[in-house]
């Protein structure tokens, strides 16, 4: 009789957001000025984008019923850290595939 023995539990492996991402381009010829810190754990980096988008969406209505062209401008600049956190987010959960 065989005896079937399950493999051992794996450890967890926190998957931690890649630092690869930039945005913010500035000057001629244009640079980067930010980047996504790395080593957070995703779960951490969802929940700020989660946050970022609530804020975005308040900024894109408020700013839209006062024509209010500043508090759009925010809600660009909120959006491009939104995008390049999940981008990084993307990076990180492919890297560890």
């Amino acid at each position: 009789m065989i005896k079937i023995v399950p493999d051992p539990p794996q450890p967890h492996i926190e998957i931690t957001t890649a630092g690869l991402e930039t945005f913010l381009e500035v000057g001629n010829p244009p640079v980067n000025l930010l980047r996504v810190q790395p080593g957070i754990p995703i779960d951490d980096a969802y929940e700020q984008v989660s946050i970022l988008l609530g804020y975005i969406k308040h900024l894109l209505r408020e700013g839209d019923m006062e024509d209010d062209h500043k508090l759009l401008g925010a809600a660009d600049y909120l959006a491009a850290l939104a995008k390049a956190l999940m981008n990084d987010i993307e990076l990180a959960k492919n890297k560890k595939r």
